[in-house]
Parts: structure tokens; C-alpha cells; sequence
């Protein structure tokens, strides 16, 4: 039987059932109440280099997934960090990110279409040129 007078853990307090990249920003404000949190966006910054250091460290290893998993996880944590810093719901960016993409490459598609050529016709150098065309081509 667990112990009533138990205190509760402050992060147990976040909504679990939010989309992960929401719920991870209510754990980094639940532990920014009690003072674990970066005074200042550099942090954040050098945070990111580290964990995608982290990650190109544990590419080449063989049979590494669960740990390269992990270290992914921990660079998009810290990503979520530097939006919350930055006041900007992740969830929201993520989602104008796809669409971009989305609206983008369905651009490029169309490029080939008039071109009358399929995408798998294509080498790589030219779908990125292509890609920088549509980029050029967007308001932003």
C-alpha cells in the first residue's frame, strides 16, 4: 500500500496525453518553476550542439538503434527547449514545417510534370536544384 502522505512528483503534474512535443514543453515548465532551466537562450543553443553531437556520434556504431533512438529523442527535447525559450508552441511549428514541405515538394512535382519527366528521372543534384527553384519561388 503506498503511503497517502507521499509527496507527489512535480512533474507527474504535466498532461501526458498531450501530443509529445506539448507535453514536453509542460515538463520544461514545471521544472523551470522550480529554477532548473537555462537563465538565457545560449544555453539552449549550446544544448542542441551537444545533443546533435551526441547523435552523429552514435551513427556509424553497428546494431546501435535503441541508442540512437535515445540521443534523438534528447535533440528534439532540446529543440522543443529552444522553442519554448523563443515563446513558440512547437506542435504548431512542426505542423507549418510539414505543410511547407508538403506544398513545397508537391511544387516540385508539378516542375517535373511540365517538364514531363517523373521524379524518379531525376538525379539528386537535380531535385535539389529543382528544390532550390521552389524555395526561390515561396514568399519566405
Amino acid at each position: 500500500m503506498s503511503d497517502p502522505s507521499a509527496k507527489k512528483p512535480l512533474l507527474s503534474e504535466a498532461d501526458m496525453t498531450a501530443p509529445s512535443l506539448n507535453y514536453a514543453v509542460e515538463l520544461q515548465l514545471l521544472a523551470a518553476q522550480v529554477g532548473f532551466d537555462w537563465p538565457d537562450i545560449k544555453g539552449v543553443i549550446d544544448k542542441i550542439n551537444e545533443e546533435l553531437l551526441e547523435v552523429i556520434a552514435e551513427i556509424d556504431t553497428p546494431d546501435n538503434t535503441t541508442r540512437l533512438k535515445d540521443e534523438i529523442g534528447d535533440l528534439l527535447f532540446a529543440c522543443t527547449n529552444l522553442a519554448r525559450h523563443l515563446n513558440i508552441d512547437p506542435e504548431q511549428a512542426l505542423q507549418g514545417g510539414n505543410q511547407k514541405f508538403f506544398n513545397r515538394f508537391t511544387r516540385l512535382e508539378q516542375l517535373a510534370d511540365k517538364d514531363r519527366r517523373s521524379l524518379q528521372e531525376y538525379n539528386l543534384e537535380q531535385l535539389d536544384q529543382l528544390w532550390h527553384q521552389v524555395k526561390q519561388e515561396s514568399d519566405y
